[in-house]
C-alpha cells in the first residue's frame, strides 16, 4: 500500500488517514474503522470487498547460512526435524503451515521455539538464520532475487486468496475511502 498511501496524501493533503496494521481479526466497524484489508477467504460475508491482488502463492524460505548447517527438506515431513518460525494466526491459533503438490494437501504443525504474529519479525529471524518460515512470496521476492532467502519445498508452494480491501455494505461510505478506493483501482499495488 506504500504507493498508494504516497499518492493519496499527495492528491488529498486535507484527507486524514489513520493505518492500524495487526495480525488480529477484528471486527473493523465495531473498532472504528471504515475499511480493512484481509486475505480473501477471511472477509467478512456481510462486506464489500475491492481485490487488490491476485491470488497469493505460499512459500517456505530459510535463509542460505541456515540451510548450509541444517541441510534442506525433501518432504513436507521433513520439516519435523528442523527449526521452523511458527505464526500465531489472527484468531490466536498456532497456524498449520499448507503445503499442496498437484492433488495432495497437507497441512504440517511444523516445530519451532520461535513464534511470531507479524511478518517482519519473522523475516528478520529468517534472515539471521534462525529457522524456516512460511510466507506469502511477494513479500520476499526482492530478498530472493537478491539471494538472501531461498525458497525450499518449491514443489509443494501452496496458492491462497489474495488480498482484499473490504467495508461496510450498510454504512454511508466516507467520502475520504471512496477516494481510496478509485486511487487503489487506478494504481493497481499488487498488479491486480
Amino acid at each position: 500500500m506504500g504507493p498508494v498511501l504516497a499518492t493519496f496524501t499527495e492528491r488529498y493533503p486535507d484527507v486524514e488517514l489513520e493505518i492500524s496494521v495487526s495480525n488480529r481479526l477484528i471486527d473493523v466497524i465495531d473498532s472504528g474503522f471504515d475499511a480493512g484489508i484481509r486475505y480473501g477467504g477471511s472477509v467478512p460475508e456481510d462486506m464489500i470487498a475491492q481485490r487488490l491482488s491476485a491470488d497469493i502463492r505460499w512459500v517456505v524460505i530459510a535463509a542460505p547460512a541456515y540451510l548450509e548447517r541444517f541441510g534442506v527438506p525433501a518432504h513436507p515431513n521433513d520439516l519435523k526435524a528442523h527449526r521452523c518460525i511458527r505464526i500465531r494466526s489472527g484468531d490466536e491459533r498456532i497456524y498449520r503451515w499448507e503445503l499442496e503438490r498437484g492433488e495432495e494437501k497437507l497441512e504440517i504443525d511444523v516445530p519451532g521455539a520461535l513464534i511470531i504474529d507479524q511478518a517482519q519479525v519473522g523475516l528478520a529471524a529468517v534472515k539471521g538464520g534462525a529457522g524456516l518460515l512460511y510466507v506469502p512470496e511477494p513479500f520476499v521476492r526482492p530478498l530472493l532475487d537478491a539471494g538472501e532467502l531461498r525458497i525450499v519445498l518449491e514443489d509443494w508452494a501452496s496458492l491462497g486468496g489474495g488480498f482484499h480491501l473490504y467495508y461496510s455494505s450498510r454504512r454511508h461510505v466516507p467520502a475520504g475511502l471512496k477516494l481510496f478506493v478509485e486511487l487503489v483501482r487506478e494504481l493497481r499495488p499488487l498488479g491486480f
